[in-house]
């Protein structure tokens, strides 16, 4: 059986077979579908808050992106209208050379904009109130102490009323608040659960406080918000919150551990400086969290072995 040629399929009548051409659906189909996967990935992060710090906050989000919103839409459609209307083949389009002033836009440009920045200036107000992170959340169960401090590259979280501290492992129960006490142990730091909200700075010689609290009971992400150094961007910890029976078997976990933290533990701990896996210490030295604040205080952050302090140059004195 012989099959027709190339050059006799062009000479044909009929031609080649065009290509099959593609809808002019399909690219909106495909940028749907792009959206689609782009808000399902939404699971993680301050969009998919955990706690009611995170659910207030992306409320907040919500009511302040609205209130913009309200300005730009009509905006962005506005200026669409009066490229199309004023168009050149638009003969019912008045042209008005010498115009100059209408008050019904003069009352809008300014009357609009003064009522937004009144509707977000309420809104920052209290939620700056609602949101303090110095204020305890109400609850009826007692709330859990956990006092933090950050170091090259990792956290160190103490547990003061259970006598045990973890490396890059935050324990806590869902439902119960827990009020964090903050600092540093080296250069200035920023403590960031996404999901539970509330970011807070660590620094040196001086304590923050936050109070946040886990919905339900999850696996979520913690890290640090500062830029801090070398590692800083492997600077993560996980945040384990569960019921109160599984809190209680992580504590008798802890307990087991071999390590016990006290001021040389805490000084090796602190003079390694790199990423550290998750550590657990089955016992705490009496006010360590107070001796790191007043060590930061007073000295500066500990230096590796064999390196030479850093001195700060004299302050110039100006002349009389």
């Amino acid at each position: 059986m012989a099959f027709p040629s190339t050059a006799q399929q062009a000479c044909s009548p009929s031609g080649p077979p065009s290509p099959k051409r593609m809808s002019p659906r399909v690219p909106f189909r495909l940028s749907g579908a792009a959206a689609l996967l782009a808000l399902g990935g939404c699971r993680e992060g301050v969009l998919a808050p955990r706690g009611p710090v995170g659910s207030a906050e992306v409320q907040l989000l919500y009511e302040t992106a609205a209130a913009m919103l309200i300005v730009v839409v009509p905006v962005l459609a506005l200026t669409l209208i009066y490229a199309w209307w004023f168009r050149a083949s638009n003969t019912r389009a008045v042209r008005r050379p010498n115009w100059d002033y209408s008050g019904r836009i003069e009352f809008s440009i300014w009357v609009i904009p003064i009522l937004v920045i009144l509707f977000l200036g309420t809104l920052t107000w209290t939620g700056a109130h609602d949101l303090d992170p110095y204020r305890p959340l109400r609850s009826a169960r007692r709330p859990v102490t956990v006092q933090v401090v950050s170091l090259d590259w990792k956290w160190l979280f103490i547990y003061p009323e259970l006598g045990i501290a973890s490396v890059n492992e935050l324990a806590l129960p869902s439902g119960t608040p827990v009020n964090f006490q903050l600092t540093s142990g080296t250069v200035m730091n920023s403590f960031f659960i996404p999901q539970l909200g509330g970011q807070i700075y660590t620094m040196a010689g001086m304590q923050t406080r936050l109070s946040l609290a886990a919905d339900k009971p999850g696996t979520y992400d913690g890290l640090s918000a500062q830029f801090s150094g070398d590692g800083f961007s492997d600077m993560h910890f996980k945040v384990l919150a569960s019921d109160q029976a599984g809190f209680d078997r992580w504590v008798a976990q802890a307990r087991q551990a071999p390590m016990t933290l006290d001021t040389t533990a805490y000084a090796a701990l602190a003079l390694a400086r790199g990423t550290t896996a998750v550590i657990h210490y089955r016992s705490v030295a009496p006010d360590l969290f107070r001796t790191i604040l007043a060590e930061g205080a007073e000295h500066p952050a500990p230096q590796p072995p064999g390196a030479t302090p850093t001195v700060p140059p004299p302050m110039p004195m100006s002349p009389m």
